[in-house]
């Protein structure tokens, strides 16, 4: 938005298709919810959800008609904060649900287990934008088993976490032998407690020289390695491959965020088109069809995305499988 005169800034980011798609192709809307940039550790909203729908426009704008009119929902109220704390919350969150069986998807992410998983993919391993996503599976357990251990070290398990975001943090960084310093310190201190086989595995195999080298390579912009602080990506990428499911390519609709650049979903584009997923898209076909950036308040598919991911952060236990994985989609061609 434009200062006071309501003029709207251009929308910034995405990737719109280069050609028409290869098969079929679904079209999803998507949002998220408690994305707070770099800042992981100190939110007041420890998961992220990124939800989608496969609605088309006037699909959504029926259902929050129906909301609006069936539940007396006002306009302003339309989002999760006002949905869930108004009488009859439980009501319309049931119809809610029930309205978006098989049309849509939600996927979830600790930001203390995503930086988890960082470490590990960044640190021991040479960066990749599969990595996060099913597609680079290896080190997982090694990232659950250092997750699960380190939170018996107390506050040396913070003061670790910290201290990988200062050492990765791409803006208002400390000078690097100082972040360097401390990253190890708190690397130590870990390995005090004697956290397990596992985690001590993960702990003694981080190597000054490679980090500095990772170091080294973000500050001299490498775009071959994916931003370590923006988990967006990887959910980005985990939407795309359960809508996909190896058998068409996917075309998003998504609301503005600076974190969905051209050259980052480029490259994601790409890692994707690598995945070894059995289907029916031909080898080296990224399921990523193309992305493309709107303002949420100019369409209505996307605001029943918002609705559905500020819930499902709110009430992360309330997603079942109804809105895990997708069902083929009624408008697949």
């Amino acid at each position: 938005m434009g200062g006071g005169s309501g003029v709207r800034a251009p929308l910034q980011g995405g990737l719109p298709p280069s050609g028409p798609p290869v098969g079929a192709v679904v079209e999803i809307a998507c949002d998220e919810s408690g994305f707070s940039g770099t800042n992981l550790l100190h939110s007041t909203a420890p998961v992220i959800t990124h939800a989608s729908v496969d609605l088309a426009t006037d699909e959504a704008v029926a259902l929050i008609t129906a909301l609006r009119s069936g539940f007396r929902f006002s306009p302003h109220e339309f989002k999760s904060g006002h949905f869930l704390r108004r009488p009859g919350a439980d009501e319309a969150l049931e119809w809610f649900f029930a309205a978006l069986t098989g049309r849509a998807h939600v996927h979830l992410i600790d930001k203390e287990f995503f930086l988890v998983t960082r470490i590990v993919d960044l640190l021991l391993t040479e960066p990749s934008y599969a990595a996060g996503t099913r597609l680079a599976r290896d080190h997982h357990q090694t990232a659950v088993a250092l997750h699960e251990a380190g939170h018996s070290a107390g506050s040396d398990w913070a003061l670790f976490l910290s201290a990988f975001v200062d050492l990765v943090r791409m803006k208002r960084r400390l000078p690097v032998d100082l972040t360097v310093r401390r990253f190890f310190e708190a690397r130590d201190a870990l390995l005090g407690h004697r956290l397990g086989a596992a985690a001590d595995a993960v702990l003694d195999g981080l190597d000054p020289r490679r980090v500095r080298a990772l170091v080294a390579r973000l500050d001299g912009d490498d775009r071959s390695v994916p931003p370590p602080l923006e988990p967006l990506l990887p959910a980005l990428a985990e939407t795309v491959l359960s809508w996909s499911d190896g058998r068409r390519q996917v075309l998003v609709t998504h609301d503005e965020q600076s974190a969905l650049t051209a050259d980052r979903l480029t490259r994601l584009q790409r890692a994707l088109a690598g995945a070894s997923v059995a289907g029916a898209l031909p080898p080296g076909v990224s399921p990523l069809a193309g992305l493309l950036m709107v303002d949420s308040r100019d369409d209505p598919r996307v605001q029943v995305a918002d609705l559905l991911a500020g819930v499902a952060r709110r009430m992360p236990g309330i997603i079942d499988d109804r809105l895990r994985q997708p069902l083929p989609s009624r408008r697949d061609p």
